[in-house]
């Protein structure tokens, strides 16, 4: 049975930009479940699914609906033990719990400051008022007046990649030789920024570079296939 998995857009259906959204994109792909995808905008997110409060992603898997991209890469461990592991084990899975919350409030943080204003003028209008809306009283000023706070270059990033960077000299993945749904928590945010942001920012001459580079490739190229906003 094919999986449907509900992927958030920009104006253009092509863009799909969110950084959970890659990542059970690439548990499917890690585990060799066949899905699909349908896009959705910001406006529509709540009511995925006769939902009124829904988050991408969001999952249809026959009568199960399953949201939130940790929830939905426990979930297919279970459902589907055959497959390959996204955490190989109970620790993994710890673990991985500490990657996910260090990703949300360091280095999501930094990927923001890098593509906000990006992200916003590839909305259709209505969706613009919502990201605007919701943003502005999340950062307490306008969108404009954030953006401008940061410098659109790569140094911050760089500096909160620096722990990644150190592990990534002493073994090929987060997960060691191969990847596991710990490395895909770090590369969504990293095709977040590699498909909206208008400036040249990422990571580069590095480990976490070559690191990010083998994952796009992995998978027919997925990640790499993937459509990005033009760089000025």
């Amino acid at each position: 049975m094919t999986i449907q998995l509900y992927d958030l857009c920009g104006a253009d259906i092509d863009l799909r930009f969110s950084p959970h959204c890659w990542k059970t994109r690439l548990s499917f792909l890690h585990k060799g479940l066949d899905f699909e995808t349908t896009p959705v905008p910001f406006t529509k997110v709540a009511t995925i699914e006769g939902g009124d409060s829904r988050k991408v992603p969001v999952i249809r898997d026959g009568e199960k609906i399953v949201e939130d991209s940790y929830e939905i890469a426990k979930y297919l461990d279970a459902q589907y033990p055959d497959a390959p592991s996204l955490f190989k084990g109970e620790g993994g899975e710890a673990i991985t719990a500490h990657i996910v919350n260090w990703s949300q409030t360091q280095l999501h943080p930094a990927v923001t400051q890098l593509c906000l204003m990006d992200i916003y003028n590839e909305l259709a209008p209505n969706d613009q008022v919502f990201f605007r809306t919701t943003r502005e009283k999340l950062f307490g000023c306008t969108l404009e007046e954030f953006d401008a706070k940061f410098p659109k270059t790569r140094e911050n990033l760089e500096k909160t990649l620096f722990p990644l960077e150190l592990t990534l000299k002493k073994q090929k993945f987060i997960g060691g030789e191969s990847p596991l749904f710990a490395d895909y928590v770090v590369f969504g945010a990293l095709q977040w920024l590699r498909t909206t942001c208008t400036h040249d920012v990422l990571p580069h001459d590095s480990k976490v570079a070559d690191w990010f580079d083998t994952l796009l490739d992995m998978y027919d190229g997925a990640g790499r296939k993937a459509k990005c906003v033009s760089q000025g």
